[in-house]
């Protein structure tokens, strides 16, 4: 069992969250702390790949946790890097090895494509969440019936039993990121459009926006409405979602989903560009005080 912070200063807590969250962020843990401990040891990708007859390439793709491990490269970079023994070499391997198990969703692995493996892993490990929606009530927030009209409206022709668990698997996401001893801050800002959009029906409708309601209250989930009196907005693009993590080694990842694929951003630039987008639609959306009086007035409405 993984135990003690690493050298990086990742904390049991945290490592503890990652273990939950399956490969990809493990792989991104232990790819951060080869590129402290190659920057440490004052070599370049190049002359790292070298030393263990890989590329430079290779070296990169390692650091960005955008490859798995082999335990022999592995063994090799740490020691390269003087890490010859000790608990963090030991905490190190051991995370390698993690990656390569099953991840926490594997049991719906028949409903889940492939390019949103990675946002599962990504969603549970993350500190902050900070999400724009203009079409829906955001999936984090969805109550089962709201889940299951969204859902079919992209899968019109599957099954009831496959629609069954593609609700499951986010009900299931809702548990293990909000009931969880250290939940993440989750920020949500929702298009009023997205809150008077009658799906499911006006009985649905209802249970969402007292879902809504009720969780708001919740200490770490804050809740905005932009309202039709803002007019065109900084996020007019579409959905945002930016996620954050406990150590400053892991980069923040910005995540837009499409219909058929989704966009992974992780440089400064588009990352920074999308924090501030969100800043400002924070600031054009109504207060949380202020939000759960429409959310109420739309509740008498519908």
């Amino acid at each position: 069992m993984v135990t003690g912070p690493l050298a990086g200063g990742v904390a049991d807590s945290a490592l503890l969250a990652y273990r939950q969250a399956g490969p990809t962020v493990l792989r991104m843990l232990v790819g951060a702390q080869l590129r402290r401990l190659r920057e440490a040891s004052g070599l370049t990708c190049q002359s790292a790949g070298a030393a263990i007859q890989a590329s430079h390439s290779k070296i990169s793709r390692l650091e960005l946790g955008r490859r798995g491990f082999k335990q022999r490269d592995l063994e090799e970079l740490l020691t390269l890097y003087g890490v010859d023994g000790g608990a963090e070499r030991a905490t190190l391997l051991e995370l390698a090895e993690l990656a390569t198990a099953p991840p926490w969703w594997r049991e719906y692995a028949d409903v889940v494509p492939r390019w949103f493996e990675d946002y599962l892993g990504l969603e549970q490990a993350a500190s902050v969440i900070r999400t724009y929606e203009v079409q829906f009530v955001p999936g984090l927030l969805q109550t089962p019936d709201y889940a299951r009209a969204v859902i079919r409206l992209a899968h019109r022709d599957q099954p009831e039993a496959v629609i069954d668990r593609r609700v499951g698997l986010r009900m299931k996401r809702q548990r293990l990121l909000l009931q969880r001893p250290n939940p993440p801050k989750l920020w949500a800002v929702i298009d009023e459009a997205a809150l008077r959009r009658p799906i499911g029906g006006a009985a649905t409708m209802r249970a969402q926006l007292r879902h809504l309601l009720e969780i708001a209250e919740l200490p770490n989930v804050t809740v905005e409405v932009m309202p039709f009196s803002a007019g065109g907005h900084a996020a007019a693009g579409g959905p945002i979602t930016l996620l954050r993590f406990p150590e400053d080694d892991i980069p923040d990842v910005v995540y837009l989903e499409q219909l058929t694929n989704a966009v992974y951003a992780t440089k400064t630039a588009d990352v920074d560009y999308y924090w501030h987008v969100l800043n400002r639609v924070v600031i054009e959306a109504e207060p949380p005080s202020a939000s759960l009086k429409i959310l109420q007035r739309i509740l008498r409405e519908t």
